[in-house]
């Protein structure tokens, strides 16, 4: 497998409209059970190798801005007690619900055309791909929603990158690797392409796939698709 292909590194746990963030290890007990159970009701497989995938809900998620000062890993849960799916010992706030400063919540990229993009530096070698995926962004300002997410990378580290590469597009910091295991992230970089109201339109690995004139076409056809959904009703 090719450095561009290496799966997410696994390191000790540290950090629209249903999220809040959670310190400590009651949470860290909390959010494996919730992962856990969305990854056995969802199809096996990586992101972007299945076609069962599209047309489903895009799951939700908040999680710390990586520039900013909250901390807390990400908040996965997808209601709040209320499905059988699941099942939990107390109440608690669905993570597109979070009202805290700095936390970014998905649900909030919901209301255009949505590009998410997950990367981490561990074993891998993306970067040139998240520069592609800023530049794409600024083409497409009013228009289309971009979003970046940082997979299990010392948070630190990670900011300095972020800063030295002038990245303007919002970027999360997944500081256990929640979010990406929701999303089944098997490889560095992954977008994740998704119609207004937070619908998997489409998925793309590997750095052959995100130059900046194939992803400007993946964008132009999902602007495209997004206005006959529109047109359609749906």
């Amino acid at each position: 497998m090719s450095d561009e292909e290496q799966s997410p590194p696994k390191r000790s746990s540290a950090p629209g409209s249903r999220y809040s963030i959670y310190v400590g290890i009651a949470f860290l007990v909390l959010i494996v059970v919730a992962t856990a159970n969305t990854i056995r009701n969802r199809d096996d497989g990586i992101l972007g190798t299945g076609s069962t995938q599209r047309g489903g809900p895009l799951p939700e998620f908040a999680v710390p801005e990586l520039l900013g000062s909250q901390n807390g890993d990400a908040n996965v849960f997808q209601d709040d007690c209320g499905s059988a799916s699941n099942p939990c010992d107390d109440p608690r706030t669905p993570a597109c619900q979070v009202d805290l400063p700095e936390v970014i919540r998905v649900c909030d990229f919901f209301d255009k055309p949505l590009l998410i993009s997950f990367w981490f530096t561990v074993g891998a070698d993306c970067l040139p791909s998240q520069d592609v995926f800023d530049q794409v962004a600024r083409n497409y300002l009013g228009r289309v929603n971009f979003l970046s997410i940082n997979v299990r990378d010392d948070r630190d580290s990670a900011r300095q990158i972020a800063t030295d590469h002038g990245w303007r597009v919002p970027v999360g910091w997944d500081a256990d690797g929640a979010v990406s295991n929701l999303y089944r992230v098997g490889v560095c970089p992954t977008v994740a392409f998704a119609y207004p109201g937070g619908v998997l339109s489409d998925a793309k690995l590997g750095t052959d796939e995100l130059t900046e004139d194939k992803l400007s076409a993946d964008v132009d056809r999902l602007i495209s698709e997004s206005d006959r959904r529109a047109e359609a009703g749906r």
